[in-house]
């Protein structure tokens, strides 16, 4: 026991659990499985404040968010001794509220949506009354903006580069924009032909949807994040509830890899990837294991109840659209380019 302390010092969860296990699916296909991915910016934003005295002993950590990241600041400040209040809305679900409440976070649920920006507005509208009342004594981690949310990503990029060789195409689904952009940065700073495709779902407006209700969660959004850099996107690919929550049953069914909607979403854009070009090397990003998810993606009944059993067999490849702001559900690619949203979006209004 003293030998394995010696080699293996404590340093506390949110180290241990950090980066991901990376899994071989097929000849070219790789998953960087992460345990819930969220925590790598959490710890690293919040030691950043630490270090540059913007965060202090006494302050409390405020945040809006409906999933994971609310998690991955919940164990860092437990680790650190921060109190932490999530403002949230019903999305969240009650597994999520239990384990956030159980880490001595405050966990205030918003239960009316704006008019414009749906529920991401009304909590952040929330967060500001708070502020106002805490003023100097609060920390806002700002996860949609703030820049230590990409830079986290160079430790998982340099993972990847100490792994493969520089002809890597990342995968990822796409909600602040943290983990794709911040992880092909890394990526390119060696590699500079590195190619990023984004995954997000339909009613997002992030590249250029209307907003709708969205059934598939984490990932896509109602506001457009700061961090979301979309000259860094090469594809982006719409995918439907439905579809991500059968290829999440498949990723596990076929590959015993226990996951969430957002990376079944993922891993049938990657699988697509890899076998149309057999000679690059996919990485496609799993954000956070399955056990939220055993009463929504893994149970039938609920995914009959919620009307999500229509493609339960996968399909196998994507319709390619002229523009993203007309795709249709349940699967759908465009060439993105590496352009600006604004760029993207005047082609439709060029065109009309």
């Amino acid at each position: 026991m003293d030998a394995v302390r010696k080699l293996l010092p404590f340093s506390g969860y949110s180290d241990a659990y950090a980066l991901p296990s990376i899994i071989r699916c097929e000849t070219n296909l790789y998953l960087a499985q992460f345990a819930f991915m969220k925590l790598l910016p959490a710890k690293y934003i919040i030691d950043q404040a630490l270090a540059r005295g913007t965060l202090t002993p006494g302050t409390t950590v405020l945040e809006t968010s409906s999933g994971t990241f609310a998690l991955g600041l919940a164990v860092v400040c437990r680790e650190r001794g921060f109190q932490l209040e999530i403002f949230t809305d019903p999305v969240m679900d009650k597994g999520l509220e239990n384990r956030l409440r159980s880490l001595g976070a405050e966990v205030f649920i918003i239960t009316e949506k704006a008019k414009q920006g749906g529920y991401q507005r009304s909590r952040l509208d929330a967060l500001h009354v708070r502020i106002g009342q805490l003023r100097h004594s609060c920390f806002w981690p700002r996860q949609y903006e703030t820049a230590d949310n990409p830079a986290a990503y160079k430790l998982f990029a340099d993972q990847l580069l100490e792994m493969f060789d520089a002809d890597i195409t990342l995968v990822g689904s796409v909600g602040s924009g943290g983990s794709t952009c911040g992880t092909i940065e890394g990526l390119r700073h060696k590699a500079s032909g590195a190619r990023l495709i984004g995954v997000d779902t339909v009613n997002s407006v992030i590249f250029g949807q209307q907003d709708g209700e969205r059934k598939l969660r984490g990932l896509g959004n109602s506001l457009v994040p700061k961090n979301v850099k979309h000259e860094l996107y090469d594809e982006v690919h719409l995918i439907s509830a439905p579809l991500a929550f059968a290829a999440t049953r498949t990723l596990h069914e076929r590959h015993a890899v226990f996951a969430g909607p957002t990376s079944g979403a993922s891993y049938i854009v990657g699988r697509w990837r890899a076998r149309q070009y057999p000679r690059e090397t996919v990485v496609v990003i799993c954000p956070d294991e399955g056990h939220r998810y055993i009463e929504t993606a893994y149970d039938y009944q609920w995914l009959k109840q919620n009307a999500c059993l229509d493609e339960s067999v996968l399909l196998d490849a994507p319709v390619t659209e002229n523009h993203p702001s007309t795709a249709l559900p349940p699967w759908n690619r465009y060439h993105w380019n590496r352009r600006s949203r604004k760029a993207v979006l005047n082609v439709l209004e060029n065109a009309s």
